[in-house]
């Protein structure tokens, strides 16, 4: 007698998460959409406007390296929100921007950019040698 039911096959058959025939799910939001750029891409894209704003004004930053980093390595009494390292022998100069201290001190997505664009205009200053409101006339103001 022949049975109903077929033999099983020697190997699983992957699983597949289209249970119910709808397809695969998409992402939430399309790409060119800000609600799909994560936190981190968003403080980037402030502190490379900061950036760009600066170097029309200072030529010689093309030369240093922005960087974004989310906290700092060695915990210090205080917690800085940026650092400016001079250039070595074989490295340019950098100034580092710290994510999340930043984060932390901004209520606002405003307040947010107003503080990244003070601290790179601070760290550009102590990497020149000079005063942050000469660096940027702006500076301070609101």
């Amino acid at each position: 007698m022949d049975s109903p039911v077929p033999p099983r096959p020697a190997e699983p058959r992957p699983r597949r998460r289209d249970r119910h025939g709808r397809g695969m799910r998409g992402p939430v939001a399309p790409p060119q959409v800000p609600l799909s750029a994560s936190r981190a891409d968003t403080f980037r894209d402030l502190v490379q406007d900061s950036v760009e704003r600066l170097e029309r004004r200072w030529p010689q930053l093309a030369d240093v390296d922005f960087l974004v980093l989310e906290v700092p390595v060695a915990p210090e009494e205080t917690v800085p929100l940026g650092v400016s390292v001079p250039a070595g022998r074989d490295r340019p100069a950098r100034i580092v921007v710290y994510r999340r201290p930043v984060e932390l001190r901004a209520k606002s997505r405003d307040e947010r950019a107003l503080l990244v664009h003070e601290v790179v205009v601070e760290q550009v200053a102590e990497l020149l040698g000079q005063s942050p409101e000469s660096v940027d006339p702006r500076y301070g103001q609101d």
